[in-house]
């Protein structure tokens, strides 16, 4: 009886000892390592190139999304500068004043409709009353954000309709203290632009901007405006430099421009037009955002497209990162999740003499008149675009059957011009495999996959386009994110392990780089208050920015992607999760480097042995840059921007077998110099 009891214990001991190794490791433990692990074998043959790494393996997609635009790159702080909203005073207060009143103390602002639409066609007309009672305030988007001892420049069009006026402009912080002021006498009936440079005395997150009218009269005013000077390059009226910093610092391929489902609109009259959006500021029309009203949890009612980032700005902001532009275009089709309107195929000429006229203004001679237009934009050298992009993520026979005469049309006046088709929306399912069925029987060049899904799906997915057949259509991931509670859920967060994910994935992205030419994150940016999706790669408020830990996921393999890809095995197979651990190898023929990219998913810290075969030689140290956090919750935040970021280190190794230990849940990146 003693002995069963002595054996009912152990057995009690050994399964309370089992579950709590099963809980332990259920719950990711940093710090617990249950067994001494057998390194992992990884072999790599330096001669076997597999395949060239596209110059625009890694690039970066823009949508004017989350307040991208304005609000956000384009630097412009006012709000509804040229009273154009569909409430023409949104964004604008008059608070000495009162609708019902005659305002005799003050004065009273209405705005007036003078043009056709298709132009900048309202102004506001101003009553003042009384010598300094009137004022009038723009809130900002989301307030305005001003840098103690930055000058920032300040318009604003006016005439002097009666009376003599002037403009006390002041800039205020939260409280209403005034940080700075300039005056302006206003002369002459006849329109003027009259200018001012103001230098806040402190930091404001949240700022407004005042004017304060002075004198007695009525004035019309039009296009108020407030810039920064420290804008990207110092370009007067331009955009924001801390954000296309973040930008160049990822070192992009390509840039993806305007969209999205922007580019379709909720309707084909809300589409983005790029005609529209070039030449001078001052005339471009403006646009409802289509992220406006899209989403109940997020109501955005004051978000439009002034288009003061336009085609221009875009093709000259991917000439100073160094992207190659890839515009995308309508195809003749609404947003399918809207209305899903259809332009007839008899009354497609307008949308592809769109496409044929932007080739034109890219690369045109300044002798031709879309050329010239370039060129009178101050830059008459060509933009020098190779691609262009027909839909954004339309699927079924309709896209097809209008994809066949762009495809037609783009290719008899530039056969050296790529175009990028789509596979719609989802990475799988129906409409998914027609629309693959159809590209490949038309042999399309490059074909657009989408998928936003839990981060075990891109676990999962590593090996997704091992089986691609090598001799179709290229591959452009993209749009991809790993939701963190699902998609378009208001409650998604940029955390860790959605970036490690990412990583194990990008693995597999890479070592198929014979078919993958092209992969970019989106949505890109996101303004701290001004958003509707989640989760977005940077984050902004109206003077700090921040990158995410899905940023440099996206900065670690954009800095490194190496030339030409090599085969790296275990087994004989490819490194896709076995023990958890995802990896891909590079040669950087420009730096004469190998590059290892290994992703350890696990909770624990691993082993891992690589092994080179070939005539290569390599050194006896190199960089081991690492990316990790044993909080797969953990996200960067305003307050701790860098919580989440690559740390590099000097590693030694002897021989062609170089030995490492990989964090546990770490995205790590080994630099090897060769002879």
């Amino acid at each position: 009886m003693k002995n069963k009891i002595t054996a009912a214990r152990l057995l009690a001991f050994l399964f309370f000892t089992l579950g709590c190794y099963v809980f332990l490791q259920s719950n990711s433990k940093p710090d617990f390592r249950p067994l001494p692990l057998k390194a992992s074998q990884f072999m790599v043959n330096t001669d076997q190139i597999v395949a060239p790494i596209q110059p625009t393996m890694y690039g970066v997609f823009f949508e004017d999304i989350n307040f991208g635009a304005d609000g956000g790159l384009y630097a412009e702080l006012v709000k509804n500068r040229s009273f154009e909203f569909d409430e023409r005073m949104m964004g604008w207060e008059q608070p000495a004043s009162n609708r019902f009143s005659m305002n005799d103390n003050s004065g009273f602002a209405a705005p007036v409709n003078y043009a056709e639409p298709g132009t900048n066609k309202t102004y506001l007309n101003v009553k003042v009353n009384a010598p300094t009672g009137y004022h009038l305030v723009n809130e900002g988007f989301r307030g305005m954000g001003f840098k103690q001892g930055v000058a920032y420049d300040f318009s604003i069009f006016a005439k002097q309709n009666s009376g003599s006026t002037t403009l006390q402009v002041e800039l205020l912080d939260e409280q209403g203290k005034v940080l700075a002021t300039a005056a302006l006498p206003l002369s002459g009936n006849n329109w003027k632009e009259y200018t001012a440079r103001l230098t806040p005395s402190v930091r404001a997150m949240k700022g407004k901007l005042n004017i304060r009218f002075e004198g007695k009269g009525v004035v019309d005013v039009d296009m108020v405006s407030l810039f920064p000077t420290d804008t990207w390059k110092n370009r007067p009226k331009g955009l924001r430099a801390d954000l296309v910093q973040l930008l160049a610092d990822l070192k992009p391929g390509f840039l993806r421009f305007p969209g999205g489902c922007i580019v379709e609109g909720r309707t084909l009259e809300q589409r983005y037009q790029w005609k529209k959006t070039v030449g001078n500021p001052n005339g471009r029309e403006l646009l409802i955002n289509r992220w406006n009203t899209e989403f109940a949890h997020r109501p955005t009612p004051d978000y439009f497209q002034s288009f003061g980032l336009g085609f221009f700005e875009y093709f000259q902001m991917a000439e100073d990162i160094g992207a190659t532009p890839l515009p995308i275009l309508s195809c003749g089709m609404a947003c399918q999740f809207n209305t899903a309107e259809l332009a007839p195929m008899d009354e497609l000429d307008p949308y592809v003499n769109d496409a044929l006229d932007l080739i034109e203004f890219a690369n045109g001679p300044v002798t031709s008149r879309w050329g010239k237009l370039r060129s009178d934009m101050g830059h008459p050298a060509p933009f020098n675009l190779k691609m262009i992009g027909v839909g954004n993520e339309q699927w079924g026979p309709a896209y097809i059957e209008r994809y066949k005469v762009f495809e037609k049309a783009i290719k008899s006046k530039h056969p050296e011009i790529a175009i990028v088709s789509g596979a719609g929306p989802f990475p799988g399912g129906e409409m998914f495999e027609y629309g693959w069925k159809e590209l490949k029987e038309m042999k399309a060049e490059i074909v657009d996959e989408h998928y936003y899904s839990a981060p075990q799906w891109f676990l999962e997915n590593a090996n997704r386009y091992d089986n691609y057949d090598r001799t179709g259509p290229k591959i452009f991931a993209g749009e991809y994110a790993a939701q963190s509670v699902a998609t378009v859920s208001p409650d998604n967060k940029n955390t860790w392990e959605c970036a490690l994910a990412e990583a194990a994935f990008m693995t597999g992205l890479e070592r198929n780089a014979d078919v993958v030419y092209m992969t970019s994150y989106a949505p890109l940016f996101a303004h701290a208050e001004g958003w509707q999706w989640t989760p977005d790669l940077i984050w902004f408020n109206n003077l700090e920015s921040y990158g995410t830990p899905n940023y440099y996921v996206q900065k670690l393999f954009g800095n490194n992607p190496g030339t030409h890809l090599l085969k790296m095995t275990e087994d004989g197979q490819p490194v896709i999760g076995q023990s958890g651990l995802y990896a891909s190898a590079t040669l950087d023929e420009k730096a004469k480097e190998l590059v290892f990219k290994i992703v350890n998913a696990t909770a624990f810290e691993q082993p891992v042995s690589i092994n080179l075969a070939g005539k290569k030689t390599v050194g006896k140290t190199g960089t081991l840059t690492v990316l990790e956090s044993k909080d797969r919750n953990a996200v960067n935040a305003f307050e701790s921007p860098k919580k989440i970021s690559p740390t590099s280190k000097e590693v030694s190794f002897t021989g062609k077998e170089m030995g490492l230990s990989v964090l546990p849940k770490s995205v790590n990146v080994l630099r090897v110099a060769y002879k």
